[in-house]
C-alpha cells in the first residue's frame, strides 16, 4: 500500500481534505446515524504518511521489568539507544494516547498519566520542539483526557493536548484496503509532524480478544466506527497498513485480564510488571499477546498484519533486549 511522503500530505490534506472535513459540521464527525460511503472519492486522502525510520542498526524491540513506569520508559528508551534515536533537536512529536474513557487510571482502561508525563518529558530532553497528545475518544474528549489525568500529565510535562474538533477531520481511502475507504481519520494532529509514537495500554477485548498498540489506532478513525466492529480483525489490519508509526509503546505494568476494554473492576486486573518498547507494532503486540494469555490464532488481525509485510509475528526473531 501507498505511503504518502509529508509533504504531499500536507498538500493534499491543506488542499482538499481539511477543507472537506469542516464543512461536516461539528456533530457529524461523532455522532453521524449514516455511515459515509465507502465508495472511492476525489476527495479522500491516500493513505497517511509513513513516520517509521529506517533503523538498519540497533535493537528493535526492549522489555523491561518493574513498577515505575518512569523509570521502565527511560530503561526500555536506553535500551533503544535513547530517545535521541527517533527524536530529533526542533521535531514535532505526536503521541496518540488511548483516552477512550471517562475512566480514572486506577481501572487501567486508558493510558496512564505517569506514563504520558515521563514520555513527554522524554522528546522534550531530546530536542523536540514541539509534543502534542491527542486522540478521539468515545467519550466526551474534554473529560476523557481530564478524568482519565492524561490531559494534565501532559501539560505538566509541557506537552500539548489536542482535543479533536469537527475540522480536524478528513476522509482517508487506504489503498487496497475494503474497509478504510473514503473514511474520516483525525488527520489534522499529523499535518506538521515529525514522529508520530503510540502509547497503549495492554488489556482483553471482547470482540478483538486483545487491545494493543495497532488496535489503539482506532482512536483516530471518526464518524460511526462502531460499523468495523462486525469486521473486527479486518479493520485493525488495514490500521497497521494506515499507520506506520515512529515507535510503539505498550504498558503491561497493569494488565486488563478480562472484560475489556472498558473494564470496571479491580478484580479485572492484574499486575503483570512489564514494559515494552518497539518499531515493530506487529511484534510488539505479539508478546503483549503473550502476557495476556492469548494464542496468536485468536487474534487474526496480528496474523493478517504480518501477512501483509507490516511486520514481524516472531517477535524473538529481532532478538529483543530485556533490560536488566
Amino acid at each position: 500500500m501507498t505511503k504518502l511522503n509529508r509533504r504531499e500530505f500536507i498538500h493534499r490534506a491543506v488542499k482538499a481534505g481539511l477543507v472537506s472535513a469542516s464543512a461536516l459540521g461539528a456533530g457529524w464527525w461523532l455522532h453521524d446515524t449514516n455511515a459515509p460511503s465507502l465508495e472511492p472519492s476525489v476527495k479522500a486522502l491516500s493513505g497517511l504518511p509513513d513516520f517509521s525510520k529506517p533503523f538498519d542498526d540497533g535493537p528493535a524491540m526492549a522489555i523491561a521489568k518493574g513498577t515505575n513506569r518512569g523509570d521502565l520508559l527511560q530503561r526500555t528508551m536506553g535500551a533503544l539507544g535513547g530517545m535521541t534515536r527517533f527524536v530529533s533537536p526542533g521535531d514535532r512529536v505526536v503521541v496518540k494516547v488511548n483516552a477512550a474513557f471517562a475512566s480514572p487510571p486506577v481501572i487501567s482502561a486508558t493510558s496512564h498519566p505517569d506514563l504520558v508525563k515521563a514520555l513527554v518529558r522524554a522528546c522534550l530532553d531530546a530536542g523536540a520542539a514541539d509534543v502534542v497528545v491527542t486522540d478521539n475518544p468515545i467519550n466526551d474528549p474534554a473529560s476523557c483526557f481530564r478524568l482519565t489525568g492524561i490531559g494534565p500529565a501532559a501539560e505538566s510535562a509541557g506537552g500539548r493536548v489536542q482535543l479533536p474538533t469537527a475540522d480536524q477531520f478528513a476522509d482517508v481511502t487506504l489503498a487496497g484496503a475494503r474497509l478504510i475507504r473514503e473514511w474520516p481519520v483525525l488527520v489534522e494532529p499529523l499535518v506538521n509532524a515529525d514522529c508520530l509514537i503510540g502509547l497503549a495500554p495492554l488489556k482483553d477485548h471482547h470482540r478483538s480478544g486483545a487491545s494493543m498498540t495497532i488496535k489503539n489506532w482506532y482512536g483516530l478513525l471518526g464518524g460511526r466506527r462502531n460499523v468495523f466492529h462486525q469486521d473486527i480483525h479486518t479493520i485493525i489490519a488495514e490500521l497497521a497498513a494506515l499507520v506506520r508509526p515512529t515507535l510503539v509503546i505498550l504498558d503491561a505494568v497493569t494488565t486488563m485480564m478480562h472484560n475489556g476494554p472498558t473494564g470496571g473492576s479491580i478484580s479485572d486486573l492484574a499486575g503483570t510488571n512489564t514494559l515494552v518498547a518497539g518499531i515493530d507494532p506487529v511484534a510488539v503486540d505479539a508478546f503483549g499477546a503473550q502476557i495476556l494469555g492469548r494464542k496468536l490464532n485468536q487474534l487474526p488481525h496480528l496474523q493478517q498484519a504480518a501477512d501483509a509485510g507490516l511486520g514481524i509475528l516472531d517477535y524473538q526473531t529481532l532478538n529483543p533486549v530485556d533490560v536488566p
